[in-house]
C-alpha cells in the first residue's frame, strides 16, 4: 500500500517525465536528510514520554502492551519484508529488464523512507527513477515505467478489494465476514441522510464541470500521453504485464494480512481466524480512505480511517487504536532506519 495505492499517489506520479536526474537526486537527498531528522524527533519524542506515561493517561496504554500476543511478531516482520519484496517485482516488471533483486529490494526500502516526509508517493517515484536510470534506462523510460507502476496499481488493488468483498459475500451469505460490506451500505445511508439535497445539487453543478474540464486538460497532457504510452507497452508484454499487476496487487495483500494478525495480536478485539476476510476487507478500505488525504505517508489520516474501519466491525476503540498503532510500528515506521542504511549502501 505505501508502494502502491491510492489514486493521488498514481496520479501525482505522472509528473516525472518533467523531472532531470540531478533535481530528483538532490530532492532526493533533501528527503533522506529530513527522515533522519524525523526519525530523531519520533525517538526523542518517545524518551520524554516515557517517564511520565507510566503514572500519566497513557499508562494503560503501556500495562497493554503486556497483554499482547507477541508470538505474532515474526509473521509481521516478515510480512513487512514481503511486501518490499514484492514491490521489487512490480518494478521489475514494469521496467521490462531483470533488475537485481536484492538491490532492488533495497531501494524499496529506500523509496519508504522517502515516502515518510514527501505527499503523493513523489519520494518513492523519484527514488525509483534514479535507481532505474543508475541501471541504463534513459531518463524519460525510467519516469514512464515508475508511472506505469503507478497507474497499474489502481486496477490491482480494485480486483483484489473486490474479491475479497465477493469471497467475503459468497462464503457468508448470512451475514458473517462480509460485516464490512453491511457496515459501509450502514455508514453510507447515515451519511447521506445527514447531507442537505440542495447543497449538494449546487455543489456538484460547481464541482463536476470543474472536474470534467481539469480531467480532459489532464488527458492532453504530455505527462497522460507518455504514461499511456508505457502502459500499452506493458500491455503488449503479457508477462510482464501478469507480473507487475500479480506483484501490486500482492504488496496490498501481504500488508492486509500484516493488518489482520496485528488485530489478532491485540487482547479484548473479540475477532479470530474466522474474521480473516473481514479484516482484509476492513484494510482495504481504510487504508484507502486514508491515502486519499495528500500528507506524507498518510500520518494521522490513514491510521483513523483504519480505526474508523475497525470501529465499524464492531471492536471497540481501544483495542482498534492498539493494533492500529502495532501495525503501522512494525510496517511503517520499523522500515525507516533500514532505508536510509539502504540509500547509503546504494550511493556507495
Amino acid at each position: 500500500m505505501e508502494t502502491i495505492t491510492a489514486g493521488a499517489d498514481h496520479a501525482a506520479a505522472a509528473k516525472l517525465p518533467d523531472l532531470g536526474a540531478d533535481a530528483a537526486t538532490l530532492s532526493l537527498t533533501q528527503r533522506i536528510h529530513r527522515a533522519r531528522w524525523a526519525v530523531a524527533g519520533l525517538l526523542l519524542t518517545v524518551l520524554v514520554t516515557a517517564v511520565p506515561a507510566t503514572t500519566g493517561p497513557l499508562r494503560p496504554a503501556l500495562a497493554a502492551l503486556g497483554h499482547m500476543r507477541w508470538g505474532f511478531l515474526p509473521g509481521l516482520v516478515l510480512l513487512s519484508l514481503l511486501h518490499y519484496v514484492l514491490s521489487a517485482v512490480a518494478l521489475r516488471g514494469a521496467a521490462g529488464r531483470p533488475l537485481p533483486l536484492v538491490r532492488t529490494t533495497m531501494t524499496q526500502l529506500t523509496a519508504s523512507a522517502a515516502n515518510r516526509v514527501t505527499p503523493g508517493g513523489l519520494g518513492a517515484a523519484a527514488v525509483n527513477t534514479r535507481y532505474l536510470v543508475c541501471r541504463g534506462l534513459p531518463l524519460p523510460r525510467a519516469a514512464v515505467a515508475v508511472a506505469v507502476l503507478q497507474v497499474a496499481g489502481v486496477p490491482a488493488d480494485l480486483l483484489l478489494m473486490g474479491a475479497v468483498l465477493g469471497l467475503g459475500a459468497v462464503l457468508a451469505p448470512d451475514g458473517g465476514n462480509d460485516r464490512m460490506l453491511d457496515a459501509l451500505g450502514h455508514h453510507a445511508s447515515r451519511a447521506a441522510d445527514l447531507v442537505p439535497p440542495l447543497p449538494l445539487l449546487v455543489s456538484g453543478g460547481v464541482l463536476l464541470p470543474a472536474a470534467v474540464l481539469w480531467g480532459r486538460r489532464a488527458v492532453r497532457s504530455t505527462a497522460a500521453r507518455s504514461a499511456a504510452g508505457g502502459l500499452a507497452d506493458l500491455c503488449r508484454r503479457p508477462r510482464d504485464l501478469a507480473v507487475t499487476l500479480a506483484a501490486s496487487a500482492g504488496t496490498t495483500f501481504v500488508l492486509g494480512v500484516a493488518f489482520a494478525l496485528s488485530v489478532l495480536a491485540v487482547p479484548g478485539t473479540a475477532v479470530g481466524p474466522a474474521d480473516a476476510l473481514a479484516l482484509l476487507a476492513a484494510y482495504l478500505v481504510g487504508a484507502a480512505a486514508g491515502s486519499a488525504v495528500p500528507t506524507p505517508g498518510g500520518v494521522g489520516s490513514t491510521e483513523a480511517a483504519l480505526v474508523a474501519a475497525l470501529a465499524a466491525l464492531g471492536i471497540a476503540a481501544g483495542p482498534a487504536l492498539h493494533a492500529v498503532l502495532l501495525f503501522r510500528a512494525v510496517t511503517f515506521w520499523a522500515p525507516v532506519p533500514l532505508g536510509v542504511l539502504a540509500c547509503r549502501t546504494l550511493r556507495r
